[in-house]
């Protein structure tokens, strides 16, 4: 009968509320005694039928919900302890069960303001951090599609909480590990990105490599459209004066990959991200104004192109303009570091004066 159900709504059939009650209590009942069993520490003779039983009413549920306002309604209606039913789940490490609760929550939360915030309140952070912990793929890829349905700008700053950073922090792990997993992806660009505090205190807890990865998302949004509204350009120099911070702190650490042995150095390659992601944004016209009066960022590149020349003609390394360009090379990860730095002063001079007389004056000095 419940696989009939199933099958039933996959075409959205307008059920009763009898049967949404009906499979409320088939669920309820089956993980009441799933949770009675680990209780008393005993075995469940019928443990495989329970969890096959509350996978099925879960695809059925989920089933029912697709783009259904009405069925999402009955749903919350007459079941939204069905949410806290939900919770057991994952301690049954019954792979079926939980990706079919999770594809559920997906699909009621779409559109639904009431279980998004239902949802968010049942699940985060602790919920949401065990699915995103799990080795199955799916489980995760699932979770944080319920995580971005349910993410607005008022539960993105809940994530600023140093208790709630853990779920953040592992949903740029997924992103890193799984780089096909979209949903992490929309997560990052659509909500994180959003909140220049957020991306902050990110960056803080963030190994290197997580912040290369990091700056690479950003590039990627970067190039996908340009801040319009007050409050977008707003997000975007508060970026702008965070990242330029962070290249004027560490932009020497280029150096370490003068010697061959530190070619991978990581420190290096997040000033490197830091520059890419620094010429990109001076590449907008729109917002280049207020960047050209970042304090600093100008000296900082000429001073760093300054040194970079000067470590490239003392020995022959990948900053030196006359060296072998084999594959090797060609491959190593400073390769461009000096034109993208011209790239960045030349932006920040665009028709600025006062620019242009600082680089005029820096030269005039170098000759003396």
């Amino acid at each position: 009968d419940l696989e009939y159900a199933t099958s039933l709504f996959k075409v959205q059939e307008m059920a009763k509320e009898s049967i949404f009650q009906d499979l409320l209590e088939i669920l309820m009942s089956a993980s009441s005694e799933i949770e009675q069993a680990y209780k008393d520490s005993c075995e469940l003779v019928d443990l495989n039928t329970c969890l096959l039983l509350i996978a099925e009413c879960f695809r059925c549920l989920r089933n029912a919900c697709v783009e259904c306002a009405r069925n999402q309604h009955v749903m919350r209606y007459i079941g939204e302890d069905c949410f806290f039913e939900f919770l057991l789940i994952y301690f049954s490490g019954f792979f079926s069960a939980l990706r079919c609760s999770l594809q559920f929550l997906g699909n009621i939360a779409a559109g639904n303001g009431d279980s998004q915030n239902s949802i968010w309140k049942c699940a985060f952070p602790d919920l949401f951090l065990t699915c995103l912990m799990y080795s199955d793929e799916k489980i995760v890829a699932y979770c944080c599609m319920v995580l971005f349905t349910c993410l607005d700008s008022e539960k993105v700053r809940e994530l600023l909480d140093p208790g709630n950073l853990t779920v953040p922090l592992r949903v740029l792990k997924v992103y890193k590990e799984q780089l096909e997993s979209e949903w992490s992806f929309l997560i990052v660009t659509d909500h994180l990105l959003k909140c220049p505090e957020l991306v902050k205190a990110l960056y803080a807890k963030l190994s290197n490599q997580e912040r290369v990865t990091l700056l690479e998302l950003m590039m990627a949004e970067l190039s996908e459209k340009n801040p319009v509204t007050s409050e977008e350009m707003n997000v975007f120099m508060r970026h702008a004066e965070f990242l330029a911070g962070c290249f004027q702190e560490k932009c020497e650490a280029v150096l370490k990959l003068t010697s061959a042995a530190d070619a991978e150095d990581e420190e290096a390659l997040v000033t490197i991200r830091l520059l890419d992601v620094l010429c990109e944004m001076t590449s907008n016209n729109g917002q280049l104004e207020g960047l050209q009066a970042l304090p600093g960022l100008l000296e900082t590149a000429i001073d760093t192109l300054r040194l970079t020349h000067l470590a490239g003609k003392q020995a022959v390394n990948i900053f030196t303009a006359t060296h072998m360009t084999g594959q090797e090379e060609i491959s190593h990860p400073a390769v461009g570091f000096k034109s993208h730095l011209i790239r960045l002063i030349g932006n920040l001079c665009y028709k600025n004066k006062k620019n242009q007389d600082k680089v005029s004056l820096y030269i005039f000095l170098a000759e003396l």
